[in-house]
């Protein structure tokens, strides 16, 4: 199939000293390809020369076909498959698959989101929250889930018991043996009489803080170590956002994401949006992939 797109008579015309006459006469409907090879065989070395240009020469590309113009991009781009257009998106700026973004449901948006390696959703997370408020915005049990999980040693909690005022460790004891802490425990006796619990009394005591401690307790582990953030469940997370913040703020705060990521989300458009979001790309990059990797669809292109 021909591709259509206003090509830049008055320069090609120029280019190979002809007149416009004899290419409405003699070469309507041909593609620029076809023009310049028989001028060429006719002995026009300005063919000649325009030929071998045509395949090095960006600029001249751009200015014959009219590359600067979105509509020429996006008539270029609606003939190509679905895989011929994904060599695009790795050469386009952040910014520009940052905007593609928009054509997709708030929804949408957060099954994506849900699909991001741990790592890249906790960053995602991060951009539009503080690490005090995910704290306070997650469900009890994920708190419960960040507390019982593996990663964290009985230690590392301990270490931060510690320092917690003695009334909510006494609470913590009292909520698993059932009988009032004896005596005037500090906050040191307190945390090693916990630290004596088998496994399951520890957890449950752990699971019984008042929620205010035990928020703390979490935001300073993973202070600590923020990797941990990565044990909260994706859902979680994504539940947090849709519920607290705007579709500009979330597509904002995409831009945290790396390359391929972004990538992977603008593949999920349906072609014709995925080539409206190419159109953006810069021209010129624009162009030499066009001359690079699709030379087939160079020759397509006809003039009107």
């Amino acid at each position: 199939m021909s591709i259509v797109i206003d090509t830049n008579l008055d320069f090609l015309v120029s280019k190979l000293g002809i007149s416009a006459s004899k290419i409405q006469e003699q070469y309507a409907g041909q593609s620029v390809e076809d023009i310049v090879e028989a001028e060429a065989a006719q002995g026009n070395q300005a063919a000649i020369k325009l030929a071998n240009e045509l395949l090095n020469n960006v600029a001249l590309v751009i200015e014959l076909f009219g590359l600067a113009n979105p509509e020429n991009k996006l008539a270029i781009l609606s003939e190509m498959t679905t895989d011929q257009m994904y060599k695009f998106l790795p050469l386009m700026e952040k910014k520009d698959l940052v905007q593609g973004l928009n054509f997709f449901t708030m929804e949408k948006l957060m099954k994506m989101a849900e699909d991001l390696p741990p790592e890249q959703l906790v960053k995602f997370a991060f951009e539009m929250f503080s690490e005090r408020e995910i704290v306070k915005l997650m469900p009890e049990d994920q708190l419960n889930k960040f507390l019982e999980d593996t990663q964290i040693d009985k230690s590392d909690i301990l270490k931060q018991l510690k320092s917690m005022p003695p009334q909510y460790l006494a609470q913590m004891i009292e909520s698993v043996t059932g009988q009032p802490v004896q005596g005037n425990m500090d906050s040191y006796d307190l945390t090693k009489q916990l630290g004596g619990m088998n496994p399951l009394q520890f957890q449950d005591s752990l699971r019984n803080m008042q929620p205010a401690q035990k928020q703390e307790l979490v935001l300073n582990l993973g202070k600590q170590h923020p990797e941990w953030f990565q044990i909260f469940d994706a859902h979680a997370y994504t539940t947090i956002i849709q519920t607290q913040k705007d579709k500009p703020d979330v597509i904002k705060a995409a831009g945290v994401l790396e390359q391929e990521h972004l990538e992977k989300m603008i593949q999920q458009l349906p072609d014709d949006l995925l080539a409206v979001v190419i159109t953006q790309m810069d021209t010129k990059v624009f162009a030499e992939t066009l001359m690079r990797e699709l030379p087939e669809i160079m020759a397509q292109i006809i003039t009107k």
